[in-house]
């Protein structure tokens, strides 16, 4: 079987059903039924797969859950010693295999991000680490973008590949798959007939023409040093931010976002205990116990937001920015603040002491 197979548009339902009864496949569908917006969920019957724009929240979810249970508890009685009770604890169950279709290159770049914090550091993530080896991603080449997008300005761009095990674009009627690695290839071969070389030309001229595009105007990629010059400029932060009203809904639609807490709750004798997303916009996520903040005012947690994906993050994992310039925050932003214009005009306190 060829790496490369075509499904036609018609088939594309076909495909998604067969898949779905050998692993979880998730893809963008429309939400309620106002349909209000865009989010990946499992696949099922009479499912409408929507490919033609972006999901409103990205893939995230299925490695990094909004919420998840890490593990369950119940304390019994001690038999043996009758004034003291035990707790037997139940680790959740292994991951199913699973398949994310109809990614962008920008949700995929926000796993690469993942990856650093939950498995190439000191300490695995055993939960991150299990979904991750478990999840493939059939990636469509993006030519849909619009005025919020800027993944070019970050360094990466609409025909980006790197993360993806299958790659998708886009024909006349239908669609040419590509696999990128073995773990594509165990998968390709169940999904379509091989494509004709026609259906492959056409398929490499709208790579080509998606790839050459420039998605956004400014250059964001050495903004670290720029940063650090406007750390202490209040009035710039002030000014920058003077609109938030401090949702949090920038940090939930990111697909690099990656704060959580972990609570145990728990009724009568039995509980869980929960990993649920943070955001290090809310004025609780730095509240210490003593009731200092660190970060009390809501202009010093932008500015972390900003530092973290534009310095502090680069700094440390060689020189990798934080954010995918999926423009997911521009969009859902209830007062339209710009994260590309607030790192774009760090620059130009450091140009003025030059």
């Amino acid at each position: 079987m060829s790496e490369k197979i075509f499904i036609p548009q018609s088939e594309l339902t076909a495909v998604l059903e067969r898949l779905s009864k050998e692993m979880n496949v998730w893809v963008p569908v429309e939400m309620g039924d106002e349909k209000w917006g865009i989010r990946f969920l499992p696949y099922h019957r009479d499912t409408v797969v929507v490919l033609d724009r972006q999901s409103t929240l990205g893939p995230k979810n299925v490695l990094f859950p909004q919420v998840e249970t890490l593990l369950s508890f119940r304390y019994q009685k001690d038999d043996d010693v009758p004034s003291k009770q035990r707790i037997d604890l139940k680790d959740r169950q292994d991951t199913s295999p699973a398949l994310v279709f109809g990614a962008r290159p920008c949700d995929v770049q926000g796993f690469l991000t993942f990856d650093q914090v939950f498995l190439n550091g000191r300490h695995k993530d055993p939960y991150y680490e299990q979904r991750r080896e478990k999840t493939l991603f059939a990636t469509l080449l993006c030519n849909t973008e619009d005025s919020a997008c800027f993944c070019s300005s970050v360094g990466s761009g609409p025909g980006d590949r790197e993360g993806s095990d299958l790659w998708i674009v886009p024909v006349d009627d239908g669609y040419v798959i590509e696999a990128l690695n073995d773990r594509g290839r165990k998968l390709i071969s169940v999904m379509g007939k091989q494509a004709t070389t026609e259906q492959i030309e056409k398929a490499q001229r709208n790579q080509e023409q998606v790839t050459a595009k420039r998605i956004g105007e400014y250059d964001l990629t050495r903004s670290a040093r720029d940063f650090t010059g406007r750390f202490e400029d209040m009035d710039y932060w002030c000014d920058m931010v003077s609109k938030c009203i401090s949702c949090g809904i920038c940090t939930f639609v990111c697909p690099t976002c990656y704060c959580f807490n972990i609570t145990d709750e728990s009724r009568d004798l039995t509980g869980e205990r929960l990993r649920s997303w943070d955001s290090c916009m809310f004025y609780h996520y730095t509240l210490e116990a003593s009731g200092h903040n660190p970060r009390p005012q809501k202009f010093e947690r932008y500015r972390n937001r900003v530092g973290h994906k534009f310095s502090y993050f680069p700094d440390t994992y060689n020189g990798m920015i934080s954010c995918c310039g999926c423009g997911r925050c521009i969009r859902s932003c209830p007062v339209s603040i710009d994260i590309r214009k607030v790192v774009h005009h760090l620059k130009e306190a450091v140009d003025a002491e030059v």
